[in-house]
C-alpha cells in the first residue's frame, strides 16, 4: 500500500473556537458555526478576510444542501478554497488533512475549519429518531429497525464476548468522562456521576443504557489552520501537525470484516510513521466517544493497550487528568457536547488547548503531544491526529 506524502510540520492550528454549548434555543446551527468561527479568529488575532479557505461538515436541521458556500456567504467569506464534507463523525480530522494538503500544495493560505448544528433544540424527537434509523443500509438493514445505539451495542456484545468486557468497564467510560467535563466551564453536563448512575440508567441497546449514550446538544466548534512559516507571526502559540492518516474500510456495519477489528489500527500507523512517533510518546489523547465501547476500542487499535485490556484501562482509573494517559479532558462527546461533526471536532480544538498550557484543573502536567482519532459511521471511516507543541 502506498504511503502517503508527509505532512509534518507544514502546517500549524493557530486558532480554536467553541460556540455556546448545551440547549441555546435562541441560536440557529449557521449561528453556533458562526460564533465559534468567529472566537477561533479572535484568539489567533485574524480577521474574516484573513481566511481564504472554509471546510464544513452537514447538518440535520439546516435545510442548505451546499452547507460549505452557505456559511461563506453568512460569514461575508470569498474563499478560493472551499468545499462541504460527509464523512461522518470523522469529518473535523479529515478536513484537517484536506486543510493541510491544500495549504502544502499552495492551493490557500490560511483556512477556517468549522462544524456544528443546533441539534437539541433545532429537532423534534421524532426527527432524531429518524437520523438514528437513517444510518443503516436502506435495504438490508433498516427494514429490521436498526439503529446506531443498536449497531454499536452489537459490538460492545461482540468485545464482551471475546474479550470478557464488562458492563462496569463500560460505565466507568462514562464516569470517568463526566469527571473531567466538571473542570471544562462550557461543558453541556455538569452534575456529578456515580458508576451506579450509568448502571442503573435507562436501557437503550443491551448493553448499552442512556448514559452509555453520546449527548445531543446545540453546539458548533472551529479552528484555523495555516502554514507552519505563517503561524509563527500570529498572535497565541501555534500546534503543530506532525502526523495525520486516514482509512475507510464500510459504510454498513454489515460490511464490515470483523466486529472487534476495525481501521483505527491503519489510520493510527499511518499518522505515528508520518510523525515518527509511537503510542508511548503521547501524552494526552482526545477519543471519540459516542458510545462508551468506542474509546475502548480505540485504545486498543491504537496501541496504547493490548487487544482486550480497553475496558480495564478505564476502569483501573488510567485515562484520568494524571493517569497514564489522559483521555477526553474536555468531557469527550458523552459529557462535554455532541452536535453531529461538532464532536469529534471539540477533540481537536481540547488538543491544541491542552498543547498551549494554562488550564488549571484539567491540564495535563507536560503535556508535549497530543492524539486525537475520530470515527465516522458504525466504526467505518477512521483519521488519526498527531499534534505537538513544538516542530521538534
Amino acid at each position: 500500500m502506498k504511503t502517503p506524502a508527509s505532512l509534518k510540520n507544514k502546517v500549524a492550528i493557530v486558532g480554536v473556537g467553541e460556540s455556546e454549548i448545551g440547549r441555546v434555543p435562541h441560536m440557529s446551527g449557521l449561528g453556533l458555526n458562526a460564533q465559534a468561527a468567529k472566537r477561533a479568529l479572535d484568539d489567533a488575532g485574524l480577521k474574516v478576510s484573513d481566511i481564504d479557505g472554509l471546510l464544513t461538515a452537514y447538518s440535520f436541521t439546516e435545510p442548505y444542501f451546499m452547507l460549505g458556500s452557505v456559511l461563506c456567504e453568512y460569514l461575508g467569506l470569498k474563499p478560493h478554497y472551499n468545499a462541504s464534507m460527509v464523512v461522518g463523525g470523522g469529518s473535523p480530522a479529515v478536513m484537517l488533512k484536506h486543510a493541510a494538503e491544500a495549504i502544502a500544495a499552495g492551493q490557500a493560505e490560511t483556512i477556517l475549519v468549522c462544524a456544528g448544528e443546533n441539534r437539541a433544540t433545532g429537532q423534534s424527537r421524532d426527527a432524531t429518531v429518524s437520523t438514528l434509523l437513517a444510518v443503516g443500509h436502506p435495504y438490508f438493514e433498516q427494514p429490521y429497525g436498526g439503529s446506531i445505539p443498536g449497531y454499536y451495542a452489537m459490538i460492545a456484545q461482540r468485545h464482551m464476548e471475546v474479550y470478557g468486557t464488562t458492563r462496569e468497564q463500560l460505565a466507568h467510560v462514562a464516569v470517568q468522562t463526566r469527571k473531567h467535563a466538571l473542570l471544562h466551564p462550557n461543558a453541556h453536563m455538569k452534575k456529578p456521576l456515580a458508576l451506579e448512575d450509568v448502571l442503573a440508567a435507562k436501557p437503550i441497546a443491551d448493553p448499552l443504557g442512556m448514559l452509555d449514550c453520546c449527548l445531543i446538544s446545540d453546539a458548533g466548534g472551529a479552528f484555523i489552520v495555516t502554514s507552519a512559516e505563517r503561524a509563527r507571526d500570529l498572535k497565541c502559540k501555534p500546534v503543530y501537525l506532525q502526523g495525520i492518516g486516514e482509512y475507510h474500510t464500510h459504510e454498513h456495519l454489515m460490511c464490515a470484516p470483523s466486529l472487534t477489528e476495525f481501521g483505527a489500527t491503519e489510520s493510527g500507523r499511518i499518522a505515528y510513521q508520518m510523525a515518527g512517533l509511537g503510542p508511548g510518546d503521547i501524552d494526552v489523547a482526545q477519543l471519540y466517544d459516542c458510545f462508551t465501547i468506542v474509546p475502548i476500542l480505540e485504545l486498543e487499535e491504537l496501541g496504547f493497550v493490548k487487544p482486550g485490556e480497553g475496558g480495564a484501562f478505564f476502569a483501573e482509573g488510567h485515562a484520568g487528568i494524571s493517569g497514564r494517559l489522559p483521555v477526553n479532558t474536555h468531557g469527550g462527546m458523552l459529557s462535554h457536547a455532541h452536535a453531529g461533526a461538532a464532536g469529534g471536532l471539540f477533540g481537536i480544538v481540547e488538543a491544541v488547548r491542552q498543547l498551549r498550557g494554562g488550564l488549571g484543573e484539567r491540564q495535563v502536567d507536560g503535556a508535549e503531544v497530543a492524539l486525537v482519532h475520530n470515527e465516522g459511521g458504525i466504526l467505518s471511516s477512521h483519521c488519526t491526529i498527531i499534534l505537538a507543541n513544538d516542530r521538534g
